[in-house]
This record gives C-alpha cells, sequence and structure tokens, in this order.
C-alpha cells in the first residue's frame, strides 16, 4: 500500500490557499514568499536528499513558510522512513488548519494513515483513515488503503467491501478489482476471484498483481503449468519489481520437491 510517495496532485494549492490567509500579517513585514515556488523546490529535493529537505523545510517555516512547509517537513521525514514522526506531523497539521476545507484536512490525514500503515501501526492506521473517509466519503484510495490495512488485520470481509465502495466510485481501475479478487479468494470465493482477475486482465492485460493472483489461483486448483506460466511472465517482464519477487518466491515453493 503505502510504497507510494505521499504528495497529492491537488495539495500544493490547497496548502498554499490556506497558508496565505493565515500568514498576511508575515508576508507583509518581510519580503513576500512564492509558497508555489518554495514548494515545488523542496518537494524535489525531498526526492534527492530528504535530510536536506527537512532542514530546508523548518529554516523555511521559520520564515513564514506556513502549512506547505510544513507538509514539506512531512514528506522528507517519510523519505527519510521515519513514518511515526511523519504520520504524527501530518494529523497535527491537519488538526491546526482550522479550515472548513474538510478534501484538504481529509487528505492529511489520508497520509498519515499510510505513513502509521508504513510504521506498522495498524490500528491508529486504520482509525485514521476511517476519520479521512469519515470527512471526505468520495475518496476512492482512501478505501483502498482502508481495505489493504483490513487485510493485513486478517479482516477479509470488511476489506471486501471498502474495495467495493472504491469500485462504485471508480469502476474503470483495474488494480481495485485485482485486490477485490484477492480478498474472495481469502474469503473462498474462488469462482468470484477468478472472474475479478479475469476482468482485471482484460482491462490491463499487464497488470502484475493480476498476474500473480491469476497464478496464486491457478495453483490452488491444481494448474502447475499455468501458475508457472504466470510467474515467469512477471519475473521476465518485471525484475525486480515486488510482483516479480512475489513471483519468485511462488516459483521455488512449486520447485520444491516433496519426497
Amino acid at each position: 500500500m503505502i510504497k507510494k510517495h505521499l504528495l497529492s496532485a491537488t495539495l500544493l494549492s490547497l496548502l498554499t490557499a490556506v497558508s496565505i490567509s493565515h500568514n498576511v500579517e508575515a508576508a507583509g513585514k518581510k519580503k513576500p514568499i512564492n509558497h508555489e515556488e518554495q514548494y515545488t523546490a523542496c518537494i524535489k529535493l525531498v526526492e534527492r536528499r530528504p535530510d536536506a529537505a527537512f532542514e530546508s523545510a523548518l529554516s523555511w517555516a521559520s520564515q513564514g513558510g506556513g502549512f506547505p512547509a510544513e507538509h514539506c517537513a512531512t514528506q522528507a521525514l517519510y523519505a527519510l522512513k521515519i513514518y511515526d514522526a511523519a504520520a504524527t506531523r501530518l494529523e497535527k497539521l491537519a488538526d491546526a488548519m482550522k479550515t472548513d476545507n474538510t478534501e484538504l484536512r481529509s487528505q492529511l490525514l489520508h497520509q498519515a494513515g499510510r505513513a502509521w500503515y508504513d510504521h506498522g501501526d495498524l490500528e491508529r492506521a486504520f482509525a485514521v483513515q476511517s476519520t479521512a473517509i469519515t470527512l471526505y466519503p468520495d475518496g476512492t484510495d482512501y478505501y483502498i488503503d482502508r481495505a489493504e490495512i483490513l487485510a493485513e488485520l486478517g479482516r477479509f470481509d470488511e476489506a471486501l467491501i471498502d474495495l467495493e465502495v472504491a469500485h462504485s466510485l471508480d469502476n474503470e481501475r483495474d488494480d481495485i478489482i485485482t485486490l477485490r479478487a484477492t480478498a474472495k479468494r481469502y474469503l473462498g470465493d474462488d469462482l468470484g476471484a477468478k472472474a475479478d482477475i479475469d476482468l482485471a486482465l482484460e482491462m490491463n492485460p499487464d497488470n502484475l498483481e493480476a498476474l500473480l493472483e491469476r497464478g496464486i489461483l491457478k495453483r490452488l486448483k491444481g494448474d502447475d503449468t499455468g501458475a508457472r506460466e504466470d510467474w515467469l511472465r512477471i519475473v521476465n517482464i518485471a525484475l525486480g519489481t515486488p510482483a516479480a519477487d512475489a513471483a519468485q518466491r511462488n516459483l521455488e515453493k512449486l520447485d520444491v520437491k516433496v519426497e
């Protein structure tokens, strides 16, 4: 799940707008800060030198950088894999903004939930994602992330419900259908899982996770040859990816001779 960068496409404009409204006095006392340019530069630095980006964000914040500076600091902490600190600061940022823009606050909490997930605190990740959903019930990715948390907790029936909601919000995403297939398999609905995987691969024949899942379903049916074909295809086209690593592990298990 939270293997993705936390930056949201719409977050900058929302953060900047709120920050400007809270920093008019500071801007009037010194040279105005171009929050957009500074934020963009800070985020780019996160990609290359997250440690330097964190220091830069703190310096910028002391000069009136406001919410965008604080948000860049959270991104740097996340990139440094200091997930608990990133999550805590994101939650505090969402609370401190005191804005009526519930979508913005929900995005920050969604990111905090992702960071708690990577920190390994699944219960807190679930709670924070649930709050994000309460604030903004139309966030497709919120349901996907909460479903993955629920799956990690072994609560596949609840995960399936979240994935159904996500699919109702966006029925063109093959990744949602693939995750739904996995949830169905764990719940014992292999036929439903197979139907979802077929649909996902019809939408995107190169969906690695769907190929991985199809291989698993074939293996469960005793079709070792078919499973091997799917897993070898993943290894051949996407070596080094998490899906290829999982496929390789499955291939190794398949090759173990039981004597």
